[in-house]
Order: structure tokens, then C-alpha cells, then sequence
């Protein structure tokens, strides 16, 4: 089965708006059709508490056909249009689908970061890691979440395979970042974030990509949009990941990174396993 991640950063706005930008995401929307995964994990799509409008549906049916969606978006008590995720897969496969709140902190249960599908044979669960903010006053709420949203996984293991995914915004290893030594103050690189992606990982996970890549360098799926040059320059973050729960690693194929060409962001990620 094939599987893709992507952090599209507003949803809304690939689908509707005229932007620049948003004909850059709309090319890469079609670059993830044509790879024709069995699901697609979206994440931070910035829908309302209501969902996709009528307008989103009809595009959505124009760009994936034969996919059926779930979606999970920022409710009441959160912020308005935040956050978000939303799950696509084939409409000939029959899922269970599960909204999660993990006893996180704060309103994070209500921002629509987590879903969970159950299929036969294993557990396709998404995320949007809660980011620590640029001055870090969101780390003690972010440790909180790596607690529990790790136990989260690890309940699930207890009774299928996991196949986790999504932006979890942390770069665990010095390999992971172009300039490590100018970041152990950043979001993403704090010694409690990569802290806490490794005790995830302790507690069974594999993270694919690195799984199959050791030591190859200079792969990264995020470049900061605020400076202009990041992409050209590769001055990225390895912050996107699929993870599978250890007694499935043999049975990984393939993991690596789509190019989605100029545009700055995230770009997605890709699983091939035979599961």
C-alpha cells in the first residue's frame, strides 16, 4: 500500500483562492493524485468548525474522484479556522474512523489535531504536533502532548500496527536541520522536543525515513517561508514523518520525500509497505 502526508498549510486557500501560492499547491495536490495513494493525510487545513463547504466538495471531488474523506477541524473553545486535519482514502477500503482526544493540555483536544482510521490489519493514524511557538511559550504545554499523545500510540499498538504520519514538528537529530548549532533555542530543536519524539520511539516506533536513509544528508521536508532563499539554498528541517510500529519495519518499501518544486512550506511525504 502506498501512503502520502502532507502539511498544506490552509486547505481553504489551495482550493479556492487564485494566489500564487495556492496554483503552486493545487500543482502539487496533483502531483499527489498521480502517485494514486491508498490514503492521504492532510494536515493544518484550516477549515471551519463546520467542515468543507460545498465549494471545497466539489473541488476535492474534482482533484481525488475516488476517495472518500474524513475531517477533523478546530472546534468551539479553540481558535476559529486553526489547526485541522483531513484523512482521504480509496473508496473501495472500509475504515473505521476515530477523532481522538488524548488528555492534552490547554485546547489542544479541540483544535482537530489528531484522526485515527482503523482498517483490518493495522491503524492509520495522523497528527499536527502542536508547534512550541517562536519564543517557546507554548514547550511545557508541547512536552505534555509528547507524553500523552505517545501513550496514545502505544494503546493503539497494544491491539494492531500502527502506521503513524504527519507534521510533528521536531527535528529529532542534528541530521535532521541544516544548521543544528544555531538551533537548540528554536521550536523544533529543543532538547525536550527531541526528547520526547525519542520516547515515542522507545516505546516501538520506527521512523521510516531514517530507518532506510542512516546518514544520507540535506533531506528535509519543511523551508521557512520568511526567507525567501531557504529552498534555493536547502536550508531545511526534517520535521515530517512516517512512523510504523516496530514489528512492521521489515515489510517498509520505500519512505521519501516528494519535491513540490518552488514552493516553500512543507512538502509531502511518501510510504510504500507491504502490509
Amino acid at each position: 500500500m502506498k501512503f502520502i502526508s502532507w502539511n498544506i498549510d490552509s486547505l481553504n486557500a489551495a482550493l479556492t483562492s487564485d494566489s500564487n501560492r495556492a496554483i503552486m499547491s493545487r500543482a502539487v495536490l496533483e502531483k499527489i493524485k498521480n502517485e494514486d495513494p491508498d490514503l492521504i493525510a492532510l494536515q493544518e487545513t484550516k477549515l471551519p468548525a463546520t467542515g468543507p463547504s460545498k465549494k471545497h466538495l466539489e473541488k476535492l471531488k474534482e482533484f481525488f474522484p475516488t476517495y472518500d474523506f474524513v475531517w477533523n477541524s478546530s472546534k468551539e473553545g479553540a481558535r476559529k479556522s486553526y489547526a485541522g486535519t483531513m484523512t482521504l482514502y480509496k473508496k473501495d477500503l472500509s475504515v473505521k474512523e476515530s477523532f481522538p482526544q488524548i488528555g492534552a493540555p490547554d485546547t489542544m483536544d479541540l483544535e482537530g489535531r489528531i484522526i485515527t482510521l482503523e482498517l483490518d490489519d493495522f491503524y492509520f493514524s495522523q497528527v499536527y504536533t502542536p508547534n512550541a511557538g517562536s519564543k517557546l511559550n507554548r514547550l511545557a504545554l508541547r512536552e505534555k502532548w509528547d507524553k500523552v499523545y505517545a501513550d496514545y500510540l502505544a494503546y493503539l499498538d497494544k491491539d494492531k500496527p500502527v502506521i503513524a504520519c504527519g507534521d510533528y514538528n521536531v527535528a529529532h537529530e542534528e541530521i535532521d536541520l541544516a544548521h543544528p548549532d544555531n538551533n537548540h533555542m528554536s521550536a523544533g530543536f529543543t532538547d525536550e522536543e527531541r526528547r520526547g519524539f525519542g520516547e515515542l520511539l522507545a516505546k516501538g516506533f520506527t521512523d521510516t525515513f531514517r530507518f532506510l536513509n542512516k546518514d544520507l544528508t540535506g533531506a528535509y521536508t519543511w523551508w521557512a517561508q520568511r526567507v525567501k532563499t531557504s529552498k534555493i539554498n536547502n536550508s531545511g528541517w526534517r520535521i515530517d514523518y512516517f512512523l510504523v510500529s516496530d514489528r512492521i519495519q521489515s515489510k517498509v518499501i520505500d519512505s521519501t520525500i516528494i519535491d513540490s518544486g518552488q514552493r516553500q512550506d512543507h512538502t509531502p511525504i511518501m510510504l510504500t509497505i507491504d502490509i
